[in-house]
């Protein structure tokens, strides 16, 4: 891979140097630019040899990499694109390149927020001018969810800064139980997407851990007067026997038993509703009987009560309670129509 990535370097440097046409280029002098810039790359010399820029010259006349590049010499030592216009980074692309990247795009636009794919926005705006002025009319392919309304999002630059740089932060937030704003200061740990929404994750000054939504957020602010303390999350172990973001204590840990009807079971088994699920038996109609090990926290309730009567939960009691209430008040909201 790190060959690969360096023969990138050279491929683009030797490019760069020969759309200057106000200057002759001997092999040479490419050798020297091509060094130069993987030092800058790399962060350390790496030895380019006479004999792999020749390559990487026959590579780019070639049509391996879809470059045929118009690459000639003249006074026998002198390096220039015949074509003065030529660039490899102005290659025509084919109808299955615009497919690839018009879905490309799209996808890379769903993080368009993050400062981690900031130097990409340029790229991408680009990218999608080519596409969509090239390619045929057509419908895209891959459909993402994406909610286009969602608040919050203008901050994800900041928090993701934050624990990528190790800063502590200071929060105005408002949760929707709350009927004024408070400020919090938070040592951030992790970013968290659940359900189209995003969450940070740290921990409140000398306190417990906090799952905050981006947006609920109404300013985040650096705080620089503390210092970042450093507990090395782990998120996939924060959220382990967990559904959703709302992590709870180890008293709502349960072992949670469901049965599930025929014609959901296929979609269950191929699509299990937690990393722990455990098959326990298996009907003739098709039905099973699963067991997961999570907290029982709001999101699971939802997630349960999303399957409506397809779903049937057993153990523990408590759980199976609290379903059957919420189905029962339901029912009661639609009793005055039946009566009619």
């Amino acid at each position: 891979m790190a060959q690969n990535k360096n023969a990138l370097i050279r491929y683009k440097t030797i490019d760069k140097c020969l759309q200057n046409k106000y200057r002759k280029w001997t092999l040479n002098d490419l050798i020297e630019e091509c060094s130069e810039a993987l030092f800058e790359y790399e962060g350390r010399d790496i030895n380019v040899s006479k004999r792999s820029i020749q390559l990487d010259i026959q590579m780019m006349r070639s049509d391996k990499l879809g470059y045929n590049a118009p690459i000639i010499v003249y006074d026998r030592k002198y390096y220039k694109y015949e074509d003065e216009e030529y660039s490899i980074t102005n290659i025509p692309l084919t109808e299955n390149d615009m497919s690839v990247l018009s879905e490309s795009v799209e996808m890379l636009k769903q993080f368009k927020d993050f400062s981690l794919f900031s130097e990409l926005n340029g790229i991408i705006q680009r990218l999608e001018d080519k596409v969509y002025s090239e390619k045929s009319d057509q419908n895209a392919i891959i459909h993402l969810d994406k909610n286009e309304g969602l608040k919050g999002l203008e901050h994800l630059d900041t928090l993701y800064q934050a624990i990528l740089k190790k800063v502590c932060l200071v929060i105005e937030y408002k949760s929707f139980k709350s009927r004024a704003s408070s400020v919090i200061h938070l040592t951030p740990f992790i970013l968290k997407e659940y359900n189209n929404r995003w969450f940070v994750v740290g921990r409140k000054k000398g306190r417990e851990l906090l799952t905050l939504a981006l947006d609920r957020i109404i300013k985040v602010d650096y705080d620089l007067n503390r210092e970042y303390s450093d507990e090395n999350f782990n998120g996939d172990e924060y959220y382990k026997h967990t559904v959703g973001v709302s992590v709870l204590p180890i008293s709502y840990l349960k072992k949670i038993q469901l049965k599930i009807d025929g014609k959901n079971a296929p979609y269950v088994i191929t699509k299990p509703l937690h990393h722990s699920q455990q098959i326990l038996s298996k009907e003739k109609d098709g039905s099973i009987t699963i067991e997961i090990n999570v907290h029982i926290n709001y999101e699971l309730e939802r997630l349960l009560l999303g399957f409506g009567s397809s779903l049937e939960v057993i153990k523990p009691q408590a759980l199976r309670n609290r379903i059957k209430t919420i189905f029962k008040n339901g029912l009661e909201l639609y009793q005055d129509e039946e009566t009619q």
